[in-house]
């Protein structure tokens, strides 16, 4: 039988919870943190230009848009890499 077909006893060593939590995963969460607080820290207004116009807004937002582009862009490379 191999180790993936074996159960564990429910007063296991481990649980799911602590197999999830992987040194990487880890660090993900904590740069997630860091990013998050260093956004919301940076709340004074900024002009930005957007090719033509100049926007003037907070620079959380800004901050936050981009780092939701780059997690959309990170999903959609790792997702053409499983393929």
């Amino acid at each position: 039988m191999s180790p993936k077909e074996t159960s564990r006893a429910p007063g296991g060593s481990r649980s799911r919870f602590t197999e999830a939590l992987t040194p990487g995963r880890i660090a993900m969460i904590a740069l997630a943190v860091i990013t998050l607080v260093f956004i919301f820290q940076n709340t004074r207004q900024v002009k930005i230009r957007l090719l033509i116009p100049e926007v003037t807004t907070p620079l959380y937002l800004a901050l936050l848009a981009t780092a939701l582009i780059g997690l959309a862009c990170g999903f959609y490379f790792a997702a053409r890499r499983r393929k």
